[in-house]
């Protein structure tokens, strides 16, 4: 079977993880080489052993790199400034290169996808959003789908230990990027996110918490919707679950709920707690939030390399 050739950009954790997704569950997509720019790197190392090319000069060097002519999606695991000088280079040597992109650059659109991937497969540049927006928008889309959002927010907690350098450098861009991700992806007319960084020890895994403002409509279907989407998402990430029944709230007229920016509020309040184990590929298990995110950016990219050898 033809496959697409891929190289990662960033050989920490993230891009250390997404490697090894690739060797032993790529369908259509198979790696070609791991990018660093630090030599000693561990995920340099690991590629070098098993058997992936690398260079530890950046973008600079993939582009020189005779390999480079059979690339065909870059994955780009650094940081939101890094990307967007990355995929400047990348589109000077190779106009029609296809990027998915793990950091809040968001140059493309953003993509979770059990929501709308296939709204974007002929994109050069998708964007994964945070680890916080794949698992929570599409929370957020199955209640949109049933009834209609005035408001979503969500709060993702997360191991200190899980959070690297790139993530802590990018804590506001984490912010702002879920927050809108949520309204344009999510469906909700207005978002919030906020992320947490526990120092708990043992490290706890990831959880999350949504709460959905909606029209008032039958409950039972909102929960169906859920669950449904919950399920959808475990075809890609094993570890995704609901960490306890649907929570429902009715917010009557009669004593609304005040909301900052949005006044009084009433309807229904739909809240879900979600956690998130990691698959343990390269990270630990408590590190959901960094295999979502590696999830979801395989199955993205193995979606569109279908489609483009089919």
């Amino acid at each position: 079977m033809k496959k697409l050739k891929a190289a990662i950009i960033g050989s920490g954790n993230i891009g250390t993880d997404l490697m090894i997704k690739i060797l032993r569950h790529g369908k259509h997509i198979e790696m070609g080489v791991m990018v660093g720019i630090d030599p000693a790197s561990d995920g340099l190392a690991r590629a070098a052993r098993m058997g992936v090319a690398t260079t530890h000069e950046g973008v600079d060097g993939l582009v020189q790199m005779p390999a480079f002519a059979d690339i065909d999606i870059v994955f780009d695991a650094t940081s939101a400034g890094a990307h967007i000088k990355n995929d400047a280079l990348l589109r000077q040597h190779k106009p029609g290169i296809r990027l998915v992109d793990l950091t809040p650059a968001a140059i493309g659109p953003y993509c979770v996808p059990v929501v709308n991937l296939e709204q974007n497969l002929a994109e050069g540049n998708v964007n994964m959003v945070t680890c916080g927006g794949q698992a929570t928008i599409p929370i957020v889309a199955a209640v949109s789908r049933v009834a209609k959002v005035h408001y979503a927010e969500i709060v993702a907690s997360i191991s200190s230990k899980s959070a690297g350098p790139g993530t802590r450098a990018n804590i506001d861009e984490f912010t702002e990027t879920t927050t809108r991700a949520i309204e344009q992806v999510g469906g909700a007319a207005r978002g919030k996110a906020i992320i947490v960084l526990n120092p708990a020890e043992p490290p706890l895994m990831m959880r999350d918490t949504v709460y959905v403002l909606s029209e008032a409509v039958d409950q039972a279907a909102v929960a169906a919707s859920i669950e449904e989407m919950v399920t959808a998402v475990q075809s890609y990430v094993s570890g995704y679950r609901l960490k306890q029944q649907v929570q429902f709230e009715t917010i009557r007229p009669e004593a609304p709920l005040h909301i900052p920016g949005l006044g009084d509020f009433s309807g229904l309040k739909t809240t879900v707690f979600l956690e998130v184990e990691g698959a343990a590929h390269y990270l630990p298990a408590y590190a959901g939030n960094l295999d979502i995110m590696t999830s979801a950016a395989l199955a993205t990219a193995e979606r569109m390399a279908q489609s483009q050898l089919n």
